[in-house]
């Protein structure tokens, strides 16, 4: 909220004005590969229109990166590709490949 906006008792985010939101989105694939298969998800959305958790869809929102891509979505971070430790290949470990998109709306 800005400064004019907390004089005049106004909060920008709920008055319905043009301002731009950011909605995240994080797809974990199967491979680094960007058309590799959606294993896990997560959505934030900045515009307060909906809250999304995890765990409330046992579908992804998409089957691939690219699919988010074509829908508009833009990729602005891909994690850094770490090989695995010799030995540890086959160990549970965290998902390595996130990817995060964004749309501004």
């Amino acid at each position: 909220m800005t400064t004019r906006n907390m004089q005049n008792g106004q909060d920008s985010r709920h008055r319905g004005d043009s301002q731009v939101r950011q909605q995240v989105l994080v797809l974990y694939l199967n491979t680094s590969a960007l058309d590799s298969e959606v294993v896990g998800w997560a959505r934030y959305d900045g515009t307060g229109r909906t809250r999304p958790t995890t765990g409330d869809s046992d579908e992804p929102p998409y089957g691939t990166g690219v699919a988010a891509l074509e829908d508009g979505w833009r990729l602005f971070q891909a994690a850094q590709l770490i090989p695995p430790y010799p030995g540890a290949e086959h160990e549970t470990s965290f998902l390595k490949h996130e990817f995060f998109f964004e749309k501004l709306v």
